[in-house]
C-alpha cells in the first residue's frame, strides 16, 4: 500500500473515531460537535486554534510521531488535565505519573527541558501544586510552535486533512 493511501486510511479512522466520540459525549468537544473537518482550514492560524480542537490535537500528534516528539503534545495534554483536577489524592498521584514518565532523566518518553526547569520540578514532586508544570508545560509549548507547528503546516499529514475538508 501507498504512503498516501495509508494516510487517507489513517485519517478515515480519525474521523469515524471523532465522530463516535462525538455521540458518545454528545458534543461537548470544541470541534466535535459539527463536522470534524470543519475547522481544518483554522489550524493554520495559530497553534492555539490547532490544539483546542480535538481533531487538531490528533492530526499534531500524529505528525509528530512521524518526527519522533510525540511526547512534546503528550506531555503538554497531560499538564491540561493535570490543572483540572481537583482532588489533593489524584493530584499527587497524578503528578507522580507525569514526572516518571516524562519529566525524570531517562524517562520513557522524557521532553526535551532545561536542566534547572527539571531539577525545580524534581525538588518540589513530593509536594506537588496544580502549578507544578507550568514553566515545562511553557517551553514545550514554545518548542511545539516554534519548531513542529510551521513544518505541522508544511506537512502531507495537515494538506491531506485540507483536502478531505474541502471534499465534506
Amino acid at each position: 500500500m501507498s504512503k498516501l493511501h495509508n494516510l487517507s486510511y489513517t485519517i478515515f479512522l480519525v474521523i469515524s473515531l471523532v465522530k463516535d466520540l462525538n455521540a458518545i459525549f454528545k458534543g461537548r468537544f470544541c470541534c466535535i460537535s459539527r463536522d470534524p473537518l470543519e475547522d481544518v482550514a483554522t489550524w493554520s492560524e495559530s497553534v492555539d486554534k490547532l490544539l483546542s480542537c480535538k481533531t487538531g490535537q490528533i492530526a499534531f500528534r500524529e505528525f509528530l510521531k512521524t518526527e519522533y516528539s510525540e511526547e512534546n503534545i503528550l506531555f503538554w495534554l497531560a499538564c491540561e488535565d493535570y490543572k483540572k483536577i481537583k482532588s489533593t489524592p489524584e493530584m499527587i498521584s497524578t503528578a507522580n505519573r507525569i514526572y516518571t514518565e516524562f519529566v525524570q532523566t531517562e524517562a520513557p518518553k522524557q521532553i526535551n527541558i532545561d536542566c534547572g526547569t527539571r531539577e525545580n520540578i524534581t525538588k518540589n514532586i513530593s509536594q506537588p501544586s496544580l502549578n507544578s508544570f507550568d514553566n515545562a508545560q511553557k517551553l514545550i509549548y514554545s518548542l511545539m510552535a516554534r519548531d513542529c507547528y510551521p513544518r505541522f503546516l508544511k506537512s502531507e499529514i495537515y494538506q491531506a486533512y485540507l483536502r478531505r475538508s474541502k471534499k465534506s
